[in-house]
C-alpha cells in the first residue's frame, strides 16, 4: 500500500518536469520600429522533454501579451493568426513568425515588451517566454505627395506617399509610408535604408503613381528606389558621385531615371543585376511600372571613371 502513493506522486510530477525541458523565446530582428511598420515576432519553441508535442490544433495554442515598459497593458486589436497543426519531436526546435502590428494598438511611441505563451494541452500547462523589449518611434516627416489609385468603380482612390527619417542605433534611416489622405489608414511602412544626415532625399511620383526616390547613403554613394502604390519595391539601384551630384531626370517618354552618376551594380539590386562588380557613368532608366527595370550596358570601365 505504501508503493501506490509513490507511483501517483511520480505521475503527477511528470508533466511539470517535462515542461521544464521545453523553452519558449521571442526573437525580433531589430530593437526599434517606426509607427505602423511591420513588427515580425518569431517564436522559437525548443523541445527537450523526450516526448513529441502536438501543437497548433487551435488558435489559442500560442498567444502574445504586450505591455509598456513603464507599466500598463496594450490593447489587443485582433488575435494573432497562429493556427496550423504540427508535431514537435524531442530535440527539435519549431519557429513560428507573426506580424504583431495589426494585432495590438502601438500608435503611441515608447518602450514596449512582448511575451509569448505556449499552451501544451497534453500536460494542461502553459509556458511563457521572457519579455522581449522593443521601441516604437514616430519619425520625422521629410516629404509627402498625394496620388490616385484606379479602382473598379472608376473613381480613383486617394492615397499619400510620405518620406520619414528616424534614428536607429545612432544611424539615420529613410522610411516610406503609404496611407490615405487622413494618415489614419496605413497600407505599408518600411525602410529604404540608411541616409546621411546632411542629405534631403529627392522624390517624384510618375504618371502611373509609382514613387521614385534618390537619396545619399554615404560620402559619394546614392540609392535609387521605385515603389508601387501597393508598397512593393520594384527597382533598387546603387550609384556613385559623378562629375556632379546625381539627380532624378525625366526622359522623352516621361520615365524617371538617375542622371550624372556612375552606376554601381550590386547583389542587392532589384531586379538582380547580371553582374555585381561593374561600374560606369551610365544613365540607368528608372521604372514606371514593375516590368521596366533594365539598365543600359556601361561603357569601358577604365575610360568611364572621372579623373581625380
Amino acid at each position: 500500500m505504501r508503493i501506490l502513493p509513490f507511483i501517483l506522486g511520480a505521475a503527477l510530477s511528470a508533466a511539470p518536469a517535462g515542461l521544464a525541458q521545453v523553452s519558449v523565446e521571442v526573437v525580433l530582428d531589430q530593437d526599434q520600429f517606426l509607427r505602423d511598420e511591420a513588427l515580425p515576432a518569431q517564436v522559437r519553441i525548443t523541445n527537450r522533454s523526450g516526448q513529441t508535442l502536438h501543437l497548433g490544433r487551435d488558435n489559442d495554442w500560442l498567444s502574445f501579451t504586450l505591455e509598456r515598459v513603464e507599466g500598463g497593458a496594450v490593447s489587443k486589436l485582433a488575435e494573432a493568426p497562429v493556427q496550423g497543426e504540427f508535431d514537435l519531436e524531442s530535440a527539435n526546435v519549431a519557429k513560428r513568425q507573426v506580424n504583431l502590428t495589426p494585432c495590438f494598438d502601438l500608435e503611441q511611441p515608447g518602450r514596449y515588451q512582448v511575451t509569448a505563451t505556449v499552451k501544451i494541452k497534453e500536460w494542461n500547462q502553459e509556458l511563457s517566454s521572457k519579455p522581449r523589449p522593443f521601441e516604437v518611434v514616430r519619425g520625422t516627416k521629410l516629404w509627402e505627395e498625394e496620388f490616385g489609385v484606379p479602382t473598379d468603380g472608376g473613381v480613383p482612390e486617394a492615397r499619400k506617399y510620405i518620406l520619414q527619417q528616424a534614428n536607429y542605433r545612432k544611424q539615420l534611416r529613410l522610411y516610406v509610408r503609404i496611407c490615405d489622405l487622413t494618415e489614419q489608414r496605413v497600407f505599408r511602412v518600411f525602410p529604404f535604408g540608411p541616409i546621411v544626415s546632411f542629405n534631403h532625399p529627392e522624390a517624384q511620383v510618375d504618371r502611373t503613381g509609382y514613387l521614385h526616390v534618390l537619396f545619399q547613403t554615404g560620402a559619394r554613394s546614392f540609392l535609387f528606389c521605385v515603389v508601387s502604390p501597393e508598397g512593393d519595391t520594384v527597382l533598387r539601384q546603387s550609384y556613385d558621385y559623378g562629375a556632379t551630384r546625381p539627380t532624378l531626370r525625366p526622359n522623352d517618354e516621361g520615365r524617371i531615371f538617375v542622371g550624372a552618376a556612375f552606376a554601381n551594380l550590386t547583389a542587392n539590386d532589384i531586379p538582380p543585376s547580371l553582374t555585381s562588380a561593374t561600374e560606369g557613368p551610365v544613365d540607368r532608366p528608372g521604372s514606371a511600372g514593375p516590368t521596366n527595370g533594365a539598365s543600359q550596358a556601361p561603357p569601358n570601365k577604365d575610360s568611364a571613371k572621372p579623373k581625380k
